[in-house]
């Protein structure tokens, strides 16, 4: 049950939020949220596609050509192919300012294949929507379309902006988005993301540097001839071991992670060529910075030491994310005016079912129903590309509960329950709320104004943007 059930609430939410506004402005307002309602249906169904395609980051040909028919058969002007990135696009619609920027994600993660049930089950694919981007891109799209009706309905000056941005999973595609340029006109960005409760208090998320290490050593068979050999996996284990002592030695709340990729083939062939994958991150970018460049010394030393040559290469790089106060507070008011989602009776069988899988006795369902108390100040843990947004133009974001309370990110709970029908309630209650910010800022220039002085007054008037994946071109192959 949201605040739009009935004809009379539509009109009441209506006459809060425009205030001043004419009679037959607010029913505009109403209608257009009213009829987000009615097409929950059909928003869903794009949604639960995106999640049957579950394509990985860069590789999102059919999803991004999804939400590109759905804006384009909506009216909006479509310009494929942006930032040297084929699956990245922009969508417009109106002219003149403010330009209010919305995004949007559709890429999945490698390994996490699962079935819309509550047991692990795999559904017999590479990747899976464990970070429910299918929803992110579909409400955002749902919010940017409506946002036209509204403008079209009340002939509203100013431009809403659909920006497709692919490869959030460890692609950094909005950075290559925002180095190009196409975020410098604009006035204020918007986001979301599927999660397990409905907040929009100020967010937080790491800087990050990753990089694969690459060794090149002599094959030699490992038992008749070892002295012919140098070890490339020799290489990756000294530089683990150089970067594993070297924590002792950073910032207690830094983070470091690899994997290996490459060790070698067999154990009796001395292997010529191994690779590691390295993640550097703290809240601060100038200390990451300096942590991956002493990973990156580490690697030095341990070709050195061990008889072989390395080279690396870039592969992602994210600023932390600088928030805007001026524009959480409106998102968090209009979220808590949407509200959050209640469940169906099966709804809550499946929640239960996953909440046991997850340790708990049953699914917390208030939680997925209520919005979590406003906070100006949040810890940091993972990383987005959003954060390159955030230091190049005001930006806000929000969470809603797409996910059974409680559940974790990256994890096959998470998709399972963006396959349902409770991913798609809290997809809706986004774009609701998208679509009720975005018209206060085409309506308000002063709020519009107000968030731009905090925003300078945060980053800095003398702030230059340096992408900490320097000047590579987009790593449309970096998963192989």
């Amino acid at each position: 049950m949201t605040l739009y059930s009935t004809k009379n609430s539509i009109l009441t939410f209506a006459l809060v939020l425009l205030g001043t506004c004419s009679l037959s402005a607010q029913k505009k307002v109403a209608d257009v949220i009213s009829k987000l309602d009615k097409q929950s249906e059909s928003y869903g169904a794009i949604a639960q596609e995106i999640w049957t395609l579950a394509e990985m980051g860069y590789q999102e040909e059919k999803s991004s050509a999804l939400l590109q028919k759905t804006l384009s058969d909506a009216g909006f002007k479509i310009e494929k192919g942006v930032a040297g990135i084929p699956t990245a696009f922009m969508a417009e619609y109106g002219n003149g300012s403010p330009i209010i920027a919305i995004m949007g994600e559709y890429d999945a993660l490698p390994g996490l294949s699962q079935e819309a049930v509550a047991e692990k089950k795999s559904a017999g694919k590479v990747a899976g929507h464990a970070c429910g981007h299918h929803l992110f891109g579909t409400a955002s799209t749902a919010a940017a379309i409506s946002v036209k009706d509204w403008m079209t309905a009340n002939k509203a000056k100013g431009t809403v902006r659909f920006y497709g941005t692919p490869a959030e999973e460890g692609g950094s595609g909005k950075v290559y988005m925002v180095r190009a340029g196409l975020f410098d006109d604009v006035d204020i960005a918007l986001h979301w993301h599927p999660g397990s409760q409905n907040a929009a208090s100020a967010g937080a998320a790491l800087a990050n540097k990753s990089a694969k290490f690459r060794f090149y050593g002599i094959s030699a068979h490992a038992a008749g001839a070892p002295q012919m050999g140098r070890s490339s996996l020799d290489g990756v284990e000294a530089m683990n071991m150089m970067v594993n002592m070297m924590r002792e030695h950073i910032p207690e709340d830094a983070r470091i992670h690899y994997v290996i990729t490459d060790g070698g083939k067999a154990p009796n062939v001395v292997p010529d060529f191994a690779e590691v994958y390295y993640y550097s991150r703290h809240k601060k970018r100038d200390v990451v910075i300096d942590i991956f460049d002493r990973i990156v010394k580490a690697a030095e030393g341990a070709a050195m030491g061990t008889g072989t040559t390395m080279d690396y290469e870039m592969i992602g790089g994210t600023h932390e994310l600088l928030p805007n106060l001026t524009l959480q507070k409106l998102m968090h008011d209009n979220l808590s005016k949407v509200g959050g989602i209640e469940y169906s009776a099966e709804e809550k069988t499946f929640a239960d079912k996953i909440a046991v899988s997850l340790g708990y006795e049953a699914a917390d369902l208030g939680i997925a129903k209520n919005i979590q108390p406003y906070k100006t100040e949040a810890k940091a843990y993972g990383s987005t590309d959003v954060g390159d947004v955030s230091f190049t133009v005001p930006t806000v974001g929000m969470s809603t509960a797409t996910w059974v309370p409680g559940t974790a990110a990256h994890s096959w709970q998470a998709v399972a329950a963006g396959g349902t029908s409770i991913g798609t309630k809290g997809m809706m209650v986004a774009a609701k709320t998208l679509t009720m910010t975005t018209i206060e800022l085409l309506k308000n220039k002063d709020l519009v104004s107000k968030a731009k002085t905090e925003f300078i007054e945060r980053r800095g008037a003398d702030f230059k943007y340096i992408p900490l994946l320097g000047d590579r071109k987009p790593a449309l192959d970096y998963r192989n």
